[in-house]
């Protein structure tokens, strides 16, 4: 056989010292960038909590004064004179039993509380009677407050939540002749305009959490999902994770049970910071390369490719399994022609010692084989038909040649430990007694024993050791239950009992091959392996392998006289 022709194409090797260089100048680069990354990363989170920390500064000082002229501006609104008469008249009316309080002082009450909105900024006003009943309303979101009572203690700022949203307000008494006649309020919605309003002041984006939930932000919907999602565990100054992206978090202030947050998100800052360095890092890097790429393709011409031309025809004899032709010399270098020489050496060495084992290993097989049938001329064969009987029901389960190969050998060889049984209990014409049955179940165990003394039969062990075990667990030796016996060994344990069978023995004539097959297909998932009773009877029913037939042919030529024998005897 002619060597194969050199491939022309890019040797690997060669590619591998391209791709060394280049990885090793990758890895530089990766470093620094990730350095780089990291570093930034670091300075951008230290100045986004500091940016955080001076907005919160900043704006409790505004939202304190905020606050303070909020409340000037309510209570100025409280300190309306048309506003006091008509409350107190309409809540004198209203404690009278003869009659409630009329419609036109409700109307007075409503018009005074519109103009006074006129003149504020907020959301709306409310004027609630004594028993915090709502009475009138104005502004933008009064519709939130047209009716109901209003649960509040009154002691400060407060959040309340209305079917219309969540609201901010700022309450004042309102007071005729020193008693109480109601309460002005002023209430500032937190919704998102709120939220834009914050962060206009602040310069960082906004979250309200009312409740352990978002209210109001200045988020983009995916942010602000994932805050809400863990709103109830916001810290009041740190870090969490969103969609894999670090998010500091400062609490402004606090209003009732309201919590009001900026938002800053690190890695888009730190993304910014860091595209002006790669820009820098960019250049160099594409320099380095172009480096790397003069280095890699000098080492690959004058180095790699002498090197990888010889690995391409290696793996040429590799490939066809020919191992009997010798390399050509190298030619370039005394290293490459020692290297080409020893190989060459080395295989012929090779070659021969794997012939000798073959024939050592083939031979050790038909001798193992040979001895067992020895002992028993009614037996005659058994072996070679279990044999190849497992190889027909393994390539009609569709096993690989690998599989084949071992279940061939291996059901050749299953009961080789019935070498240890004394003839007197192996052949014996009558029926075993217990005794005598519990020494023929020895002989897996005793195969197994003698085939692991023979490393290159390791493979067949145990199909030797367990091919008479059942799915019902009533096999032996070790009793195993389904499938925890190998697919080999329940192959030919389905093949010898068939054999077994259809085979005369000195204390019975042989059965047919239809009442075997009955036989089978009433025990199978029991005594047999169901799906490789199923596999047996389609090849036996379908075309039977001429090497089946010569053997059962030649066999009832040679079992004949033993048969006439046994019959005689009996």
């Amino acid at each position: 056989m002619r060597p194969a022709p050199v491939s022309r194409r890019p040797p690997r090797l060669v590619v591998r010292t391209l791709l060394a260089t280049f990885g090793a100048i990758v890895a530089v680069l990766s470093v620094t960038f990730l350095t780089l990354v990291v570093e930034t990363r670091a300075r951008v989170t230290r100045d986004v909590a500091a940016h955080l920390d001076a907005s919160q500064h900043v704006f409790a000082d505004i939202e304190r004064r905020r606050q303070a002229e909020a409340r000037l501006q309510a209570e100025s609104l409280a300190e309306s004179p048309m506003l006091k008469a008509a409350l107190d008249t309409y809540q004198s009316e209203s404690r009278r039993a003869d009659a409630g309080p009329s419609q036109d002082l409700l109307a007075t009450v409503q018009r005074e509380v519109d103009r006074l909105a006129a003149h504020v900024i907020a959301d709306a006003v409310v004027v609630v009677d004594e028993h915090n009943t709502i009475l009138a309303s104005a502004g933008t979101r009064r519709e939130a407050w047209t009716s109901g009572t209003i649960n509040a203690a009154w002691a400060g700022d407060e959040i309340i939540v209305r079917p219309g949203g969540n609201f901010r307000i700022v309450s004042v008494p309102l007071e005729s002749a020193g008693e109480s006649i109601g309460r002005l309020l002023v209430a500032t919605a937190l919704d998102d305009n709120f939220a834009r309003d914050l962060a206009a002041v602040s310069r960082v984006q906004t979250a309200v959490v009312v409740a352990g939930r978002v209210v109001a932000s200045t988020l983009d919907p995916v942010r602000r999902r994932a805050i809400d999602a863990v709103a109830s565990q916001l810290p009041d100054r740190g870090e969490i994770t969103v969609g894999g992206d670090a998010q500091a978090v400062q609490l402004l202030f606090t209003v009732g049970s309201a919590r009001v947050f900026a938002v800053d998100s690190v890695g888009e800052a730190a993304a910014a910071a860091s595209r002006s360095a790669s820009a820098a890092l960019f250049v160099i890097a594409l320099g380095s390369l172009g480096l790397g790429a003069v280095v890699s393709l000098w080492l690959a011409r004058n180095v790699a490719r002498p090197i990888d031309d010889l690995a391409q025809r290696l793996k040429a004899m590799a490939t066809a399994h020919d191992f009997s032709q010798r390399l050509p010399p190298a030619g370039t270098s005394q290293e490459l022609t020692a290297l080409t020489d020893t190989f060459n050496e080395l295989m012929a060495s090779l070659v021969a010692a794997e012939q000798a084992t073959e024939a050592a290993y083939v031979a050790a097989i038909k001798g193992l084989a040979a001895a067992l049938d020895a002992r028993d001329p009614y037996t005659a064969g058994h072996s070679e038909r279990v044999s190849a009987l497992s190889v027909m029901v393994g390539r009609q389960m569709a096993l690989d040649e690998a599989d084949i190969g071992v279940l061939r050998l291996g059901a050749l060889l299953h009961d080789i430990g019935k070498i240890g049984i004394r003839d007197k209990v192996l052949s014996k014409t009558g029926p075993l007694t217990s005794e005598e049955f519990e020494i023929i179940k020895t002989h897996p165990t005793v195969g197994a024993h003698i085939l692991r003394q023979i490393p290159f039969l390791n493979a067949h062990v145990p199909i030797v050791e367990l091919h008479h075990e059942q799915p019902d667990g009533r096999g032996y030796p070790h009793s195993l239950l389904g499938e925890a016996t190998p697919l080999l060994a329940r192959i030919v344990h389905v093949a010898d009992a068939f054999d077994a069978m259809t085979s005369a023995r000195a204390y019975r004539t042989a059965q047919g091959e239809a009442h075997a097959l009955g036989e089978m297909r009433l025990h199978a998932g029991t005594q047999f392996d169901a799906e490789v009773v199923a596999a047996f009877v389609e090849a036996w029913q379908g075309e039977v392998s001429s090497d089946i037939a010569a053997i059962q042919s030649s066999v009832r030529a040679v079992r004949s006289p033993f048969q006439r024998e046994a019959s005689g005897a009996r």
